[in-house]
């Protein structure tokens, strides 16, 4: 053994000496660990494999992408602590979770406020997004990427009380995600919101622990909800969307070409996701009433007056830049 590695120095010195090119290492690939809340089957779960082949495709060798589905690596809200203590490179983050830190982004929890995902992009891919993006990579160290449309939520009960105005949901006990943003939006929707986990949802329905929750329809066949309810009320009020993003100090590290690969591959992944969960929302209805679900349509603009009217008088509003409301609301 010994002597085998004195020869290969010997070998070594010899083309050193000779002028010769010796063969260069390659650079270990760089870990991206993607955490997320969503299942398998969901779209914005499978979006992941479009940016993981993608990078493969244009970065052979220079990503090593792992994509942690179900809260499995770290829980839903988690994930921008565990990007900034540096405990994780990316994951899909929401606004919900950015304003806990940033209230300004706040605006983009409000209900009735993004109109579809067309305007969601122009948005967000527009001067709007750019000054809101630069303010999480400035104050959270989080570089966001792109927006990737999470569906429009409907109300999902296991109760068959019927559903017209906001004062129906009085009582109800509406599951939210477990942030302040999330529990007042379903305060000014009308209901009782309680905090629980994505991943305990299911069986909250099922033993009657809350009597609804709140998702797009993608969502709530990917999560099978629709054996453990009644209806569907198409109330229409948030446009969702999740940010696919990257902690600051992972995004330092990258060359501008590795960049604008990362980039390009993030763009890949929102066309992916859009696309086909826009097509899916179109024939979800047909579905979910073929498993015996009902599915009506509220008044949608008591829902809204009451929801904006919360909105435009809560603590919430304070925080918002002056005159984003109108910005937003003008973008085509």
């Amino acid at each position: 053994m010994h002597l085998l590695k004195r020869r290969t120095l010997i070998s070594l010195a010899a083309a050193i000496g000779l002028g010769m090119a010796l063969p260069t290492l390659a650079a270990e690939p760089i870990k991206l660990r993607i955490s997320t809340a969503a299942v398998e089957s969901d779209w914005h779960a499978k979006m992941l494999t479009i940016f993981k082949d993608e990078l493969e495709n244009t970065a052979p060798g220079e990503f090593d992408v792992e994509i942690h589905l179900n809260g499995t690596l770290f829980k839903q809200g988690t994930e921008p602590l565990a990007m900034q203590r540096g405990n994780l490179e990316m994951g899909l983050i929401s606004a919900q979770d950015i304003s806990n830190q940033i209230p300004a982004w706040s605006v983009f929890t409000a209900g009735y406020l993004i109109r579809d995902p067309a305007h969601q992009i122009a948005v967000f891919d527009g001067e709007i997004g750019q000054e809101f993006f630069d303010m999480v990579e400035k104050d959270m160290g989080i570089k966001i990427l792109t927006v990737a449309y999470l569906g429009t939520r409907q109300l999902n009960l296991r109760i068959e009380k019927e559903i017209k105005t906001p004062a129906d949901l009085a009582g109800v006990k509406l599951r939210m995600p477990g942030t302040d943003t999330w529990l007042f939006l379903g305060q000014a929707l009308g209901a009782n919101p309680l905090p629980v986990a994505f991943g305990e949802i299911y069986t909250a329905l099922q033993t009657g622990a809350i009597d609804g929750q709140d998702n797009p329809l993608p969502t709530v066949r990917a999560a099978k909800f629709y054996e453990v309810t009644k209806q569907i009320v198409l109330t229409g009020h948030l446009v969702d969307g999740v940010f696919i993003s990257m902690a600051a100090s992972t995004w330092e590290k990258l060359s501008d070409a590795q960049k604008d690969k990362v980039m390009a591959a993030a763009k890949a992944a929102r066309a992916y996701n859009n696309e086909n969960r826009v097509a899916d929302e179109a024939a979800l209805v047909s579905f979910l009433e073929e498993q015996g679900l009902k599915v009506s349509t509220p008044d949608v603009d008591a829902f809204r007056s009451t929801v904006q009217k919360a909105y435009l008088e809560s603590e919430w509003s304070k925080s918002w830049p002056a005159g984003i409301v109108d910005r937003i609301n003008t973008v085509e």
